[in-house]
């Protein structure tokens, strides 16, 4: 659980309508704190279309054919120029003074500077590219390092070569050197004078990172806001280093397929089927990491230019619908100069394009040969649902519940491609669909009902100092509840009981932290498991049930879980009221639940219950603490279930309530594995009480199971 980011998406300033979006982080790290690319980027590339041969004019012309298309009112706004500017010797790239890369001059005739002013007179912003590393150039001249007494020399490790795709011959840096940092600081300065909005560095690997982080550090010390992306194919087990870094990150190799008749592979077709759907599975694992200030990239959308790019109509709305449902950013790959009447039809579809840019990566709930359907939730707690038939032959019916998608009851539904509405639908929603087609909706729920009434969903209980969320998988209902990193934030649930008496009640609960998350418990005012711990789970998609009992009076009583740690309670799913029991019944509390002083939960041994037994720590002064609930004041039968594997006696004082009951013997069983009770009366006041177990000699306590209380 992590503090949300609350977002207005400034919709109106590009010309589509969409409502705010509440949006969380991903797991594991905090988005960029640049304060860019709240949204995903929007705009167009050079390298799919103009690939080695970008020139002056080529990129003018896509600039003057962005702003005149009319894509610019609905959020396409970046020319991007990518690889292939630079000039080049035998020995790698040419380098000014600072050892920064030249601009071929006659590529590009009036500078880079000249060339993003003219881009920028067109209401557009203008993107760059750089790749890790210090050229083979600057360290042979010894260049100097711009306002510092340091040289190439001293920071260069020669002994290895960066990738690079073009002039090759790009040295690793070595950043514990004097010197480092001050050149990449140098260098984007450079670019930051020339005008540049949006920065992609390629070519980076895991061993790249200290780059990354360099480049992070000088775009920030430029003063200039400049949207930070990364290429290409990075490692997703340094996702969370990439998205505390920068605001965008390529999560596979090239969308392009390298199959034209031109040189290396250029001119149509720009990509393939299968250069495509290789992203839904990318886009799957990648997604607990987007949100808001970071991004997953899935690579230039090939819209624009009709069939010729190398995949019909149908694949070319599918590859659409996959990036806004991943809300990838929607960089262009395609000749602006050519834009078709059917993919303008597309491109300018404002119902899509919301999609992308409501701030929240789409989850696969359906994945089933070519059948795969996706799901995400927004703010105002509509459902946006794609299903998808990724196969090349044959059509396919693919069908999803409400119940996968996170409700029940009836909906209303929205084609969003048409806009067309499909009326209100019960229980599931299916469509047949050609080879390569996609169906996408918007899902409105209504009507619905809890399938079990005593189930209470966190999202519709009270919420102080949190939010209704739905950017993790495998909650019930509609969302689950992330409460503030406070203490005192609390979600308190109205449970309906139908008698009065000692209810069993099962919170489920999810903490992707390491740390635990400390709450108390009360019942109608009363705190009945004070400082609950709540542990880690494996992470914020994995719930975990947690069962205590409480006294419960007939009709509506309040449940109130308050976080007692500045950490904050652990995202909560829902409550569960079980069975109520009365003066005749009987309450189980395992140990492994209980307060435990110097004794540990195990499982290795047999015929225990729950999940575990508590070993004592063979100590004087060792405990296990349970908290039991009485429906009322009066004697209550204690029985304790242990187990004494040694050949001594293990006595135990019990204290009930900090009031001690007498010293009571536990003499050996026949080995760990064998458990027996003991049997005994205390004396409980209504509502929580404490029952104390502590050892009195140096060889501990007996292990324990459970005790029951009737």
């Amino acid at each position: 659980m992590r503090r949300k980011l609350l977002t207005v998406l400034a919709a109106a300033a590009i010309g589509i309508s969409s409502a705010t979006v509440t949006v969380a982080t991903a797991p594991g790290a905090s988005a960029s704190d640049n304060g860019l690319s709240i949204r995903p980027a929007m705009g167009w590339s050079s390298w799919s279309f103009v690939r080695r041969w970008p020139t002056e004019a080529k990129i003018k012309a896509q600039a003057d054919a962005l702003a005149s298309s009319g894509l610019v009112s609905h959020g396409f706004v970046y020319i991007n120029l990518d690889d292939f500017y630079q000039k080049c010797d035998a020995n790698g790239f040419m380098v000014d003074s600072f050892g920064r890369w030249q601009v071929d001059s006659t590529k590009f005739p009036s500078g880079i500077k000249a060339l993003a002013d003219y881009v920028h007179s067109k209401g557009l912003k203008f993107g760059f590219y750089v790749t890790p590393g210090i050229a083979k150039n600057a360290v042979t001249a010894n260049t100097a390092i711009e306002g510092t007494p340091y040289h190439a020399k001293d920071i260069a490790d020669t002994t290895q070569l960066e990738k690079n795709y073009n002039c090759k011959n790009m040295y690793y840096i070595n950043y514990s050197k004097p010197g480092a940092q001050e050149f990449i600081n140098s260098w984007a300065r450079q670019f930051a004078s020339w005008g540049v909005d949006y920065l992609k560095i390629d070519g980076v690997h895991a061993g790249d990172i200290p780059d990354v982080q360099a480049w992070d550090k000088a775009l920030r010390a430029t003063g200039r806001p400049i949207n930070y992306a990364l290429s290409n194919n990075l490692p997703i087990a340094n996702a969370t280093t990439w998205k505390q870094l920068a605001n965008s990150w390529r999560t596979q190799g090239d969308v392009e397929c390298y199959c034209g008749p031109g040189p290396n592979g250029s001119d149509y077709p720009l990509t393939d089927w299968s250069h495509v759907s290789t992203r839904f599975n990318s886009a799957a694992s990648w997604q607990p990491y987007a949100g808001p200030g970071g991004w997953n990239d899935l690579d230039s959308l090939q819209l624009g230019n009709g069939d010729q790019v190398g995949i019909n109509a149908d694949q070319r709305r599918t590859m659409f619908t996959l990036w806004a449902m991943a809300a990838s950013p929607l960089l262009l790959g395609t000749d602006l100069t050519a834009l078709n009447s059917t993919d303008m039809a597309m491109l300018t579809n404002d119902r899509i394009i919301a999609v992308d840019q409501d701030g929240v990566a789409a989850s696969r709930i359906v994945n089933s040969g070519v059948n795969q359907v996706w799901r995400k939730r927004e703010a105002n707690g509509d459902y946006i649902v794609a299903l998808f038939n990724t196969g090349t032959t044959g059509n396919s019916t693919v069908s999803v519940t409400w119940s996968q998608v996170g409700f029940s009851g009836s909906a209303d539904v929205t084609n969003l491609w048409s806009g067309a509405s499909e009326g209100t639908i019960s229980t599931s929603y299916s469509a047949t669909l050609r080879p390569g087609e996609q169906r996408l909706i918007r899902v409105k729920p209504g009507g619905g009902t809890n399938p079990d009434p005593n189930r209470y969903e966190a999202e519709s209980a009270t919420i102080s100092q949190g939010v209704v969320e739905s950017n993790h998988l495998n909650y019930s209902g509609t969302g689950f509840v992330n409460g503030d990193n406070i203490a005192a934030s609390y979600t308190e649930f109205t449970v309906n009981a139908p008698s009065a008496g000692t209810a069993t009640l099962t919170l489920r609960f999810a903490n992707g932290t390491t740390a635990d998350r400390p709450a108390d418990i009360a019942v109608n005012g009363t705190v009945v498991q004070a400082g609950h711990v709540f542990p880690a789970t494996a992470n914020w998609d994995t719930w975990q049930d947690y069962t205590f009992t409480a006294p419960v009076t007939a009709g509506a009583n309040k449940v109130r879980v308050t976080a007692t740690g500045a950490g904050g309670n652990p995202n909560l799913d829902y409550l569960d009221l079980g069975t109520i029991t009365g003066g005749g019944g009987s309450t189980v509390y395992q140990a492994e639940d209980a307060t435990l002083s110097q004794a540990g939960a195990f499982t290795n041994h047999l015929g225990y219950t729950g999940t575990g037994f508590v070993d004592y720590v063979n100590t004087t002064g060792s405990y296990v603490e349970f908290t039991v609930n009485a429906a009322s004041a009066g004697p209550a039968q204690v029985t304790l279930r242990y187990a004494n594997g040694t050949t001594v006696d293990r006595p135990l004082d019990i204290t009930v309530n900090g009031t001690s009951i007498g010293t009571r013997s536990y003499p050996p069983t026949a080995n760990w594995d064998t458990w027996t009770d003991d049997t005994f009366t205390v004396n409980l006041n209504a509502g929580a009480n404490t029952i104390r177990a502590t050892a009195t000699t140096v060889n501990g306590g007996p292990n324990l199971d459970k005790i029951t209380v009737g």
